[in-house]
């Protein structure tokens, strides 16, 4: 298998992403499946690297990326260490660089036999599912979307931050990361940013305007994301397949570092539901 590691994708005018591709040299025309992580999340937390192993294993062509405001660097980008940038982001600019990486896969792989440019797939964890249903109800050019514990709202999530009249004042509020136990800032830019976009970052009519299939899997022992946001999704796009995982928590069960070259119970389920999907 041929794995990329840490390319970078400059931008004029914009951060540059950093990109992973995992794909089979001998095989042809394999589609491509993107992969968005999560709120504090990164392209190599925990088991997304042997996720990405396994789908490219069965003949996709998987990329995972940084979004380019996560808080990581080129050269670190598994800690937070550009937290001004982490202030920074929004959802705007989380489908601004989801646009950038279907369009780079499809000039990047243009000449490559093995990859099928015409063939785009998203996968999205937690907040990136968010991302993804709305990328792909605006996007033809995706195929097939897959949502792992996605969140079906950001409004309620964007107020509730904290007291918004605080947050206006002082510009800035925080939140802890508990692994590494940085205080992470929100700069008051991300509700400014969600209001006048509010109409294009609403999930329900994006869900119910999508016209391809729809995965959404969720674990009944999800802390973070309610399993209720799932049943939501589906409803509002009955033509949608829901899976439910059995046992299975926010991350499947998985967890940083994860140290093993094998997927958990519940990551392998829905690994191989995901495949299934695929194919």
């Amino acid at each position: 298998m041929n794995i990329n590691k840490n390319i970078i994708l400059k931008r004029k005018d914009k951060k540059p992403i950093l990109i992973d591709a995992f794909y089979s040299e001998e095989k042809t025309d394999q589609p491509i499946v993107i992969f968005c992580h999560g709120y504090k999340g990164f392209k190599d937390w925990g088991a997304w690297n042997v996720m990405g192993e396994r789908i490219a294993e069965a003949e996709f062509c998987f990329i995972k990326f940084n979004f380019s405001h996560n808080g990581g660097t080129m050269e670190n980008p598994i800690d937070f260490p550009d937290l001004e940038a982490f202030g920074n982001n929004n959802y705007t600019k989380e489908l601004e660089d989801l646009d950038a990486i279907i369009n780079w896969s499809q000039n990047h792989f243009e000449t490559n036999p093995n990859i099928n440019i015409s063939d785009i797939n998203l996968i999205g964890h937690s907040r990136g599912g968010g991302i993804t249903i709305l990328k792909a109800s605006e996007d033809q050019s995706v195929k097939k979307l897959i949502s792992l514990a996605s969140v079906s709202d950001f409004g309620s999530r964007t107020s509730t931050i904290g007291d918004l009249k605080d947050w206006k004042e002082k510009g800035v509020k925080y939140v802890l990361n508990g692994r590494t136990k940085q205080q992470m800032p929100h700069f008051y830019q991300f509700y400014e940013d969600f209001k006048v976009n509010e109409d294009r970052l609403h999930i329900e009519s994006a869900e119910k305007r999508l016209k391809i299939p729809h995965l959404i899997i969720h674990g009944t022992n999800d802390t973070s994301v309610s399993i209720s946001e799932a049943k939501a999704l589906h409803k509002w796009n009955p033509d949608s397949k829901l899976k439910i995982i059995e046992d299975a928590d926010h991350v499947f069960n998985t967890k940083h570092p994860w140290n093993k070259n094998k997927l958990s119970t519940e990551l392998h389920q829905t690994v191989d539901a995901v495949i299934s999907f695929l194919k």
